[in-house]
């Protein structure tokens, strides 16, 4: 099971339709709704300074919050649309989505990397290079991973981690059908600096010999 799902705090808004809408946003506030789940739409008010703060960190729409309204039970959610103002950008109306604990979503997984201190590669002097610190993958609602791992011993400079050598969590599968680089481990710059210098010596006295011919 994935770590503790964020809190998404919101009020019941009283009222629908454009006039009630415009009175939530004066109110420092950004009007939306929660839809699905075989239960009816509830009209919701999020604070605009916490929903910005989520914007601004980045995958809103593919985050699992556990929604909370006073009155109601919480209950798990994702973000399905962002209405925004068409020249400030500002957020103006959310549609959340209701799930339950069988629902299939796409979510952001985190790589967790282990026994980077015993590669042999990196022993050498290699850098792990990291080419995607996530994996957007399809899970379950009600079993999400914490996170996806990476085991690196026995790695040497040049190995490549493809998604294809990771095991993925039980019931998880990725979004993206090729075989999509995970991490590498590169040679040191030094090294690869002086492999350049000997490339440049072999062309110039290939050319050196073809001069002389």
């Amino acid at each position: 099971m994935a770590g503790e799902i964020p809190d998404l705090v919101a009020q019941e808004r009283t009222g629908t339709g454009k006039g009630a809408a415009r009175q939530a946003r004066r109110n420092g506030m950004v009007p939306g709704i929660v839809f699905g789940g075989e239960q009816e739409p509830l009209p919701i008010s999020i604070p605009f300074n916490e929903l910005f703060k989520r914007l601004k960190q980045g995958r809103f729409k593919s985050t699992l919050f556990n929604l909370k309204v006073e009155g109601q039970e919480d209950v798990r959610v994702i973000c399905r649309d962002v209405q925004r103002d068409v020249v400030k950008d500002l957020p103006t109306h959310v549609d959340l989505m209701r799930l339950r604990r069988t629902s299939k979503i796409n979510l952001f997984i985190p790589v967790e990397f282990i026994n980077e201190e015993t590669a042999p590669g990196i022993k050498k002097g290699g850098v792990l290079t990291v080419v995607r610190p996530e994996v957007d993958l399809i899970v379950t609602a009600g079993d999400i991973p914490e996170k996806i791992v990476v085991d690196l011993a026995g790695m040497e400079i040049g190995d490549i981690v493809h998604i294809s050598d990771v095991t993925l969590p039980e019931g998880a599968k990725v979004t993206i059908a090729r075989d999509f680089v995970i991490a590498n481990i590169s040679a040191p710059s030094g090294l690869r600096s002086a492999e350049n210098e000997d490339e440049d010596d072999v062309e110039e006295a290939v050319a050196e010999e073809g001069g002389e011919e």
